[in-house]
């Protein structure tokens, strides 16, 4: 996965400035439950950052258990200092070479990690391997040809590497049908992740994500200012949420 995430910086940033209400991540998880199958499945996430799906999980897939794999040492301090759950374990391990035995989990998660991975087809022969026969993974993404972010909007450089960033929906199937998984459905889910475009823009001052590294900081401002100024536009009385949407893809395993 991209060592970018090595730095303290980023990992402190993308925890601050990554999070979700309440409500979103509550339908985020009673998303992922739908796919389950089994009512309290033993669940692994592979790429949890700083656990925010992970305790989530854990929270609210009752009598689940989850394992937290991710290759960076920063993030996963993140996750045990704001996301520590007695169901959670926290591990370093990179997604083609995951630290756990075979057919060990019902579910996998891979929220917003598939572009990370340098060996797609590596990793989906590993989750095969840790699935039990019928578990799912489910990959949280966007892809290539759906690019849509709203920082796009005011940092359109952001969309040029993104696309030679993120992979196709095509190229991620082929990936794991290849591996032994059958595809169940690919679908589109969106919810809030601000009250408003000034809350939105709070939350970037920091570059909170690992795509604003593509930029020098001069680009970082200007696009910083012109979302300064359309959050100034904003009607303060009453404010729109801004949303983020995510291709959810999920296979099962044959």
């Amino acid at each position: 996965m991209n060592r970018v995430y090595d730095e303290e910086r980023l990992a402190n940033a993308y925890e601050r400035g990554n999070a979700m209400p309440e409500e979103s991540m509550r339908a985020w998880v009673e998303l992922i439950a739908s796919c389950s199958p089994r009512p309290a499945p033993s669940v692994i996430e592979v790429g949890a950052g700083t656990g925010m799906f992970s305790a989530a999980m854990a929270r609210w897939l009752e009598g689940s258990t989850v394992l937290a794999v991710d290759a960076s040492e920063a993030m996963l301090a993140e996750a045990q200092r704001h996301h520590a759950h007695p169901r959670v374990r926290y591990v370093s391990g990179a997604a083609e070479a995951v630290p756990a035995p075979a057919d060990a989990f019902d579910l996998a998660l891979l929220s917003r990690v598939i572009h990370h991975i340098p060996d797609r087809a590596g990793a989906a022969r590993e989750l095969a391997r840790v699935l039990r026969p019928g578990g799912k993974t489910i990959v949280r993404t966007t892809f290539r040809e759906r690019l849509d972010a709203l920082v796009y909007e005011y940092w359109p450089a952001l969309r040029t590497a993104d696309e030679r960033r993120f992979p196709g929906e095509r190229e991620v199937v082929a990936d794991f049908v290849a591996a032994g998984f059958a595809l169940e459905s690919v679908t589109s889910f969106a919810q809030p992740v601000t009250a408003s475009l000034r809350d939105y823009h709070a939350r970037l001052v920091a570059r909170p994500q690992s795509k604003f590294t593509c930029l020098s900081d001069e680009q970082f401002h200007e696009g910083l200012s012109r979302l300064a100024a359309a959050a100034r536009s904003e009607p303060q009385e009453k404010p729109l949420p801004v949303e983020e949407r995510y291709d959810v893809v999920v296979f099962a395993l044959s």
